[in-house]
């Protein structure tokens, strides 16, 4: 089935979205391990609540935030799932008051870079009891962190079921199940032993 073409960000035009590689290094194709360059979670102006970048395309928070700035006028108010970027293929979806951008090499597959979206906006809302929003996702951060590490990797993608991300979350903070104890409040148990522990060896 033909692909429909996509609207580039910060541009009425339509385009294929593979329509900029022909004049690319052939290198620049070949498949990479390291999938994604960015993990990003922005509020409904802009500003971020978490980001997580896997190389030196954006060294410093300076440039990150410059990046995220841009990212967010070019897509908030667009309907579409998919924007080329400074030379980058961003996938991203909306949720109430939050944004969620993977961010990839524009060679990368556009569909892998969904699923990994999709696993953390699944997860995300299985442990949110699908009250995926900025105040209960800041009130559950250490979740989040967890979530989006059995996910990525380095930029590697470890897992693409939701189900399983929830599983292995659960079983690294304790052998409770989500639905008898927050996730939340058995992370804050876990460090406030830990702080207790310190504590003692400090006395």
């Amino acid at each position: 089935m033909a692909r429909e073409p996509v609207t580039e960000a910060g541009s009425g035009s339509k385009i294929c979205p593979r329509r900029h590689y022909h004049n690319m290094d052939p290198s620049a194709l070949e498949p990479s391990l390291y999938t994604v360059k960015a993990i990003i979670i922005l509020d409904n102006d802009g500003e971020r609540l978490h980001a997580k970048y896997y190389d030196n395309a954006y060294p410093s928070t300076k440039e990150q935030r410059n990046f995220e700035k841009n990212i967010f006028s070019k897509t908030h108010k667009n309907d579409s799932e998919i924007a080329f970027l400074e030379g980058l293929t961003v996938i991203y979806k909306s949720s109430v008051d939050l944004y969620f951008y993977i961010v990839g090499n524009p060679q990368e597959n556009e569909l892998m870079l969904m699923t990994v979206l999709n696993c953390l906006f699944d997860s995300l809302s299985q442990m949110l009891r699908k009250n995926v929003e900025k105040k209960s996702l800041m009130e559950n951060m250490d979740g989040v962190l967890l979530i989006m590490d059995e996910i990525v990797d380095g930029g590697v993608i470890l897992e693409s079921d939701p189900q399983q991300v929830i599983q292995k979350v659960n079983f690294r903070v304790d052998d409770t199940p989500l639905t008898e104890q927050s996730m939340a409040q058995q992370i804050s148990r876990r460090l406030g032993v830990t702080n207790n522990v310190l504590q003692s060896a400090k006395d």
